[in-house]
């Protein structure tokens, strides 16, 4: 039986809410800002309530089932986080509020700066972009105000291997430089030939996913670093997929100079359908004093102006780098993520961080050597957190990455990531996570084992798909050119 939709639950008079009576002096609105011709449903409380909760019924989310979108690292969000971002002492501060005021939010920002620099090897944190793009973009703008610092005006070209986020060559061209892309080699490693061909005195540096996004650890990355370093260019390294590294490797040690975290990804904190993001970007001492600002730092209450009583040992301000390239974002960056990644941090502790790595890492191996034999495997070597397949089989060449993925709907699953990286054909990004366990595991290998066999057998299921979901298959092409935000009555 298909429930009525709520405009057709709609009858005069009904009324959803209750407001309280009106304890200030009333007042009508400006003429302009009254719209009496918006056909809005009246309903009861209880029809209302029963709309929202049903329409919140019709989504997927890492709550309701498993989730491996594959670069996205859409993994378990503690409630833990949830409850601390929802103190009193955090959502009832303002950010225009004198600094001695808000202490115990500086404080939270400092230690998480610790934090992630402790994690990097980085020297200096902001967490200004709001972003892991606006990360990158911070990132690249200090690239630029170094290599401006120094007078060198000839560099004016961003090196992007072809395995790297797609949002690298955006960062860069709005950076205004030129984006050159590298070519990957036949195990998926940046081709190293490629690259000294490009390494001249116009490079400004390099932006390299590590792992990338075909899952693998690039297994000549000291080289590639000195290869850049060479001709006087930085290494940026896109920290979307530190869950794979974190408490393992620090990239400051690995040879990059600077680098983005994704709080929304590896520091489990919501994201999806825009946000919210966090997108802090650390570098090494050369690059500090161009960092987006103002960061926190901290110094001993005794020479501090704040007074309060039971204040610490030490006071927290706000500062601007001695070069700073300027704001990012409208005060200090996105708090409520901070909190958040704050609290899984310190809830983990460093062994458990370090394991939390470790078991994506395990994860995706188990996965994709499981399904490697039907599925054909482009790069056959150990994988990192996630890995890349190929949604065609040789024997249903009509079948797609797309049929394969609407029919997983259907099993219950949220589909992988498709067709990207774009080096792949038929490509099937999946990154299990280190939050699921072996049954869940099991279950998808069962399903995708399925999947092949009806592909075969049966592929009009597979073009059909989804049937079982509330809107069956849709041309997303047609829905993103041929837009309806709008409901026709």
């Amino acid at each position: 039986m298909t429930e009525p939709l709520i405009y057709e639950l709609s009858v005069s008079g009904r009324c959803g809410v209750s407001l309280p009576e009106v304890d200030v002096p009333q007042t009508d609105l400006p003429a302009g800002m009254i719209r009496g011709d918006l056909p809005l449903p009246e309903v009861g409380e209880v029809d209302l309530m029963r709309h929202y909760t049903r329409l919140s019924q019709m989504n997927h989310g890492v709550d309701i089932g498993f989730y491996p979108l594959g670069s996205c690292t859409m993994k378990y969000n503690p409630k833990v986080n949830e409850e601390t971002a929802r103190l009193p002492g955090f959502v009832r501060t303002h950010p225009y509020q004198h600094h001695c005021t808000v202490q115990g939010n500086l404080e939270l920002m400092y230690g998480l700066q610790e934090q992630l620099k402790a994690l990097s090897g980085f020297d200096a944190v902001s967490l200004q972009p709001a972003a892991g793009a606006h990360g990158e973009f911070a990132g690249i703008l200090i690239m630029r105000a170094y290599h401006e610092s120094k007078g060198d005006e000839k560099r004016v070209k961003i090196l992007i291997p072809d395995s790297g986020h797609g949002t690298n060559p955006a960062s860069a061209t709005m950076s205004g430089y030129q984006m050159v892309e590298l070519r990957s080699d036949t195990r998926g490693n940046v081709d190293l030939s490629d690259l000294r061909a490009h390494c001249d005195e116009t490079v400004v540096g390099l932006m390299l996913t590590n792992p990338n996004t075909l899952g693998l650890f690039e297994e000549h990355l000291q080289e590639i670093c000195d290869l850049v370093h060479a001709c006087g260019g930085l290494m940026y390294g896109d920290g979307a997929n530190f869950n794979a590294l974190m408490g393992i490797a620090k990239p400051a040690e690995l040879g990059f100079d600077v680098m983005h975290f994704n709080l929304h990804k590896t520091f489990s904190t919501p994201h999806g359908g825009g946000g919210p993001g966090s997108g802090p970007v650390g570098v090494v001492e050369s690059l500090a004093r161009f960092l987006p600002g103002p960061i926190v730092e901290r110094e001993e209450a005794r020479t501090c102006e704040c007074e309060a009583e039971g204040m610490s040992a030490f006071c927290y301000h706000l500062v601007m780098p001695e070069a700073s390239i300027g704001r990012m974002k409208s005060f200090y960056g996105n708090f409520s993520v901070m909190i958040k990644a704050y609290t899984y941090i310190r809830m983990l502790g460093a062994a458990g961080l370090r394991e939390a790595s470790e078991m994506a890492v395990l994860n995706a191996n188990y996965l994709q050597t499981k399904l490697k034999g039907v599925y054909p495997l482009p790069y056959d070597r150990i994988c990192m957190h996630e890995f890349v397949l190929e949604g065609r089989l040789p024997a249903a060449p009509e079948v797609h990455a797309l049929d394969i993925s609407k029919r997983l709907m259907d099993y219950g699953y949220h589909p992988p990531t498709n067709y990207f990286p774009l080096i792949v054909p038929e490509a099937l990004m999946i990154e299990p996570t280190e939050t699921e366990s072996r049954q869940t595991l099991d279950s998808f290998i069962e399903a995708m084992l399925a999947i092949a066999r009806e592909a075969v057998e049966s592929p009009e299921l597979l073009h059909e798909a989804p049937r079982s979901t509330p809107i069956t298959r849709v041309d997303e092409v047609r829905a993103a050119r041929q837009l309806k935000l709008r409901r026709e009555t």
